[in-house]
């Protein structure tokens, strides 16, 4: 049986106040392509198809033409929902879908498994939701479910007695944060590192390959436990991570062999360092015109406009951060600090001037204009 493992398309989301709709319907049609180059059986979808529990109608669309599409060349669709989909919602529509496509949301039904046959027999696919232990643990009032390692713990518990209760080979697809996942891997906006919310890798052990969502970088945390990341790069600190999924082989025995299977990126991020006027050159403009790019500019002082001049050189700038590179080590001081050191008026606005130009104060110039604004004040209060 050939299964493609996929996850996390949050459809609906935007990229620094743009739609990625048609970038990421792009992306989804070429998954479309790979299933039906590889004669894939079985397209997995562990978790945040959605990124809002309340999807706008185009999301909906895009979920149903994809889905339809996929089953049209022959293969099974098993879909899981994850912390940003509505799992009520995902279920509601799990009942209207054509025979073929699966939409697991239930976590009272994880070790009822769907099986899908092939030459070698029975095929056992374990759907977990995502778990978040203060919801779910009504379900299971008995147990001691305060933490992603405990809910998760009691979830693989369950497939496994559905394996012994179903035997045949089997795949669990989950959405959890697993421990090994690198640090520099892009991570999901609400994703803690702290202890509670790490699953251990050995809860997940038993199925013959676990399908995991909920990281957006592609991850190996073994052979038979891997995560494909995000279609799309739905952050800058993701531009350096491939984009794919997962073609995962299993013969009469189990897990046979795992491919990786690269996805276009419709465009290019860029993150571009230096002086704004050096970041602004012909050759940047030139290389990068076609590219989302981030600006981070190192001048001694924040420089007028900065959006709208690289806007005029980079159409698809999205972001711009000012990172002077020889900021005084007095910033290492908290403003409220440089506040209370401060005597006079004319010292409290130097003070705020260094805090927001990065520990730059304010030039002769600008220091000689704020003596006359707080001589006319005093004058005029004294007028009163």
């Amino acid at each position: 049986m050939r299964i493609l493992h996929t996850s996390d398309w949050h459809i609906g989301r935007t990229f620094h106040g743009h739609s990625t709709m048609d970038a990421l319907a792009e992306v989804l049609a070429a998954l479309v392509a790979q299933v039906r180059d590889h004669d894939v059986d079985v397209v997995i979808v562990a978790g945040d198809v959605f990124d809002s529990a309340t999807p706008a109608a185009p999301a909906y669309t895009l979920l149903g033409d994809t889905l339809v599409a996929l089953n049209d060349l022959g293969a099974a669709v098993i879909v899981t929902s994850g912390n940003h989909d509505s799992a009520a919602r995902l279920g509601f529509q799990a009942r209207l879908l054509r025979d073929g496509i699966h939409v697991l949301t239930d976590p009272t039904a994880i070790g009822d498994p769907v099986t899908i046959e092939d030459a070698a027999g029975p095929v056992r696919f374990f759907g977990i939701p995502y778990l978040e232990p203060a919801i779910v643990r009504q379900h299971w009032p008995d147990l001691p479910l305060r933490s992603q390692a405990q809910t998760m713990a009691h979830a693989m518990d369950l497939v496994r007695a559905g394996m012994a209760a179903h035997p045949g080979r089997s795949v669990a697809i989950a959405h959890c944060f697993a421990a090994g996942v690198e640090a520099t891997t892009g991570l999901e906006r609400e994703v803690r590192q702290g202890g509670l919310d790490v699953v251990p890798l050995e809860v997940l052990d038993g199925p013959d390959y676990l399908a995991l969502g909920h990281i957006h970088g592609r991850q190996q945390l073994s052979d038979r436990v891997r995560y494909a990341g995000a279609p799309l790069h739905y952050s800058f600190g993701e531009q350096h991570k491939p984009r794919g999924s997962w073609l995962v082989d299993l013969d009469v025995d189990g897990l046979a062999a795992v491919e990786w299977l690269e996805l276009p990126v419709p465009r290019r991020l860029v993150t571009l360092t230096g002086a704004l006027d050096e970041i602004l050159s012909d050759a940047n403009a030139a290389a990068h015109a076609d590219d989302w790019v981030c600006a981070v500019y190192t001048d001694p002082l924040p420089q007028a406009e900065p959006m709208r001049r690289l806007k005029e050189r980079f159409p698809f700038c999205a972001m711009v951060q000012h990172d002077p590179v020889d900021a005084p080590a007095s910033l290492e001081q908290s403003y409220a600090a440089r506040l209370r050191s401060a005597v006079t008026d004319a010292e409290r606005v130097e003070a705020f001037l260094a805090h927001v130009r990065a520990g730059h104060g304010p030039t002769e110039r600008e220091a000689e204009l704020i003596r006359e604004v707080l001589d006319e004040r005093v004058a005029a209060e004294a007028l009163v």
